[in-house]
């Protein structure tokens, strides 16, 4: 039985504003308008179309320029709320779901949006969008119009709950604008949005320049009320960190998250810091601590053995690394859902997990179903004689032996050799301590720096044996797993399944995400999937910071209420300046 129509529609419960609300509590109503924000970003771009595979593209087109059927509230978990769509509606089995658009809503060259132009979009991302959309967007059975402002899309028994809001985050191009035919092909030109803004400039690989659209038909929608408060926004693109810095102490860009310790402890004591034109913040968040690691890609022969990548992890001293590169700032991250209630880091599985898991012992520790797992130990001093013993007891039961200081194949002496590939100075420098660490048993690991269009080019491709990888996590983990981590993803080309894994229990864990009905339920989802995932060894994992630190000029303001993941600069405004 349908539901009727609805303002809006959370993955787990009900949503936590009412339909009558007037604006998030973690965005500024009486925020003022105008000025300008620029972002200083580390790396290039050489297409401003972020929706399909070709190019390295700037990503900020989304939400600023191309809307979406819906939008999230960034203090829950996963609700969605109107925007083109004014309103949806589904089943308690959420076997379909039916948008209502807005008779208001139209892009920027005047023209409306209608039902046409979200089935245009969806047909279009489905045969040529990135893996992603065509992975969420296949598993419509039916796509039809019922009016100029209605569409309809089916999904039949999928068991997949959060298709309806899947289909809601559908960037809606305008079908008026849009060549089809051209659509996958990386290009500096972006047909017109719906968006607050639109494209003023484009200079590739250097800058990206917003400007704001004054006649927005969204403006007054409570999603909106006190977001998109400057007139330009600019972005600026810097090849590497040193320059990307420097540029910040000048103030060339208004502000920067600040990752690395060293920094964050004596790079920002410089005159305007002093005086106070310079606010710093560390900021707890709610969200998963992103998980950075060095990936295994098991698709390569020598690190299929799961006692081979036991073994590297082994290997790596992360106390001696984060007490002399980072200040013992940093903390060792293990769980993919790291420092949230989904993560399975400490805790035993529950009766649920198990009953889940049960079909697949095998590829679950006995240590992470009991909680017992902590990552390697060192000692601190960088030669722990415990550590360099158990790595070397699993390489010698994969079939490794160490002759004449280099470890090789037993069975036809092939030395153990590999790349780490990388494109950012602070990877390489990692990178480059981690081959140091590999090199006192014998392991050659190659550091290789190449520029950003290679790196994502080969890193689409799946060709390397090793590379850093950050993978962001919310607190409703869904149908993006699938890209991450499903079996089916391993063999298809730009997911971000990099490490290659197949595992019938990480796919068991991640549909009995798709199909939980409460909280509890998902929970439970997230959690056997870590477990899974720790299990298999499939990265090095790294660090992360137990805060997030941001640097910004005191001209940016910012509301005292908090969004999950501690910074949003689309609620940020410039501060008024005193006649």
């Amino acid at each position: 039985m349908a539901t009727g129509p609805r303002h809006a529609l959370a993955m787990h419960g009900e949503p936590a504003y009412a339909a009558d609300f007037h604006h998030f509590k973690y965005a500024n109503p009486e925020a003022p308008k105008g000025g300008r924000l620029t972002q200083g970003i580390l790396g290039t771009f050489d297409s401003i179309n972020p929706f399909v595979i070709r190019g390295n593209p700037f990503q900020q087109i989304r939400g600023y320029v191309v809307e979406s059927l819906m939008v999230r509230s960034q203090d829950e978990p996963f609700t969605l709320y109107g925007l083109i769509a004014s309103a949806i509606e589904t089943d308690e089995t959420r076997s379909f779901v039916i948008f209502t658009i807005d008779p208001r809503a139209r892009f920027s060259d005047g023209q409306p949006v209608t039902a046409d132009d979200v089935l245009f979009s969806w047909n279009l991302l489905r045969e040529k969008g990135r893996p992603n959309h065509r992975l969420y967007y296949s598993k419509v059975l039916k796509a039809e119009k019922l009016s100029r402002e209605k569409v309809r899309f089916a999904f039949g028994e999928a068991g997949d709950r959060e298709l309806p809001l899947i289909l809601a985050l559908l960037p809606v191009l305008p079908r008026h604008a849009t060549d089809a035919e051209r659509f996958d092909e990386p290009s500096l030109a972006i047909a017109p949005g719906s968006g607050p803004y639109t494209v003023a400039e484009v200079r590739a690989g250097h800058a990206v320049v917003l400007k704001r659209n004054s006649g927005y038909w969204g403006r007054d929608l409570p999603v909106n009320r006190g977001h998109f408060n400057f007139d330009e926004l600019r972005f600026e693109f810097y090849r590497d960190s040193t320059s990307w810095l420097e540029a910040f102490k000048r103030g060339l860009y208004d502000f920067r998250i600040e990752d690395d310790p060293g920094r964050w402890v004596s790079a920002y004591d410089f005159p305007a810091a002093r005086n106070r034109a310079l606010i710093r913040e560390e900021i707890a968040t709610a969200t998963p601590k992103p998980m950075l690691a060095f990936v295994f890609n098991t698709r390569r022969e020598l690190f299929q053995d799961l006692r081979v990548r036991e073994a590297l992890n082994e290997l790596f001293d992360f106390e001696w690394m984060n007490a002399k590169l980072f200040h013992s700032l940093y903390a060792r991250t293990v769980s993919f859902f790291e420092g949230s209630v989904l993560s399975a880091r400490g805790l035993p599985a529950s009766p649920n997990e198990r009953a889940l898991l049960a079909s697949f012992g095998g590829e679950v520790r006995a240590d992470v179903m009991s909680g017992r797992y902590q990552p390697p130990r060192s000692d601190g001093s960088g030669h722990d004689r415990d550590r360099f013993r158990r790595a070397f007891a699993l390489l010698s039961e994969a079939g490794w032996s160490f002759r004449d200081g280099t470890l090789v194949r037993n069975s036809d002496g092939t030395p153990f050799r590999f790349e780490i590939l990388v494109t950012k100075r602070e990877d390489e420098r990692i990178a480059t301590v981690y081959a140091t660490m590999l090199r006192r048993a014998g392991i050659t690991a190659t550091v290789r720096l190449v520029e950003g269009g290679q790196f994502e080019a080969r890193r689409q491709s799946y060709d390397f044996d090793m590379i850093p990888v950050t993978w962001q996590q919310s607190l409703s983990p869904g149908n993006e797993q699938y890209f991450y981590f499903g079996s089916r993803s391993a063999d298809e080309p730009a997911t971000r399944n990099y490490m290659g894994m197949k595992s019938e229990a990480a796919d068991a864990a991640i549909a009995a995400m798709l199909r939980a009905k409460s909280l509890e339920d998902m929970t439970t989802a997230a959690r056997a999937l870590d477990r899974v995932l720790i299990s298999g060894s499939y990265v090095i994992p790294l660090f992360h910071l137990p805060k997030l630190w941001l640097a910004r000029w005191a001209r940016i303001e910012r509301p005292e209420a908090l969004p999950n993941q501690g910074v949003l600069p689309e609620v940020w405004w410039q501060k008024r300046v005193s006649q």
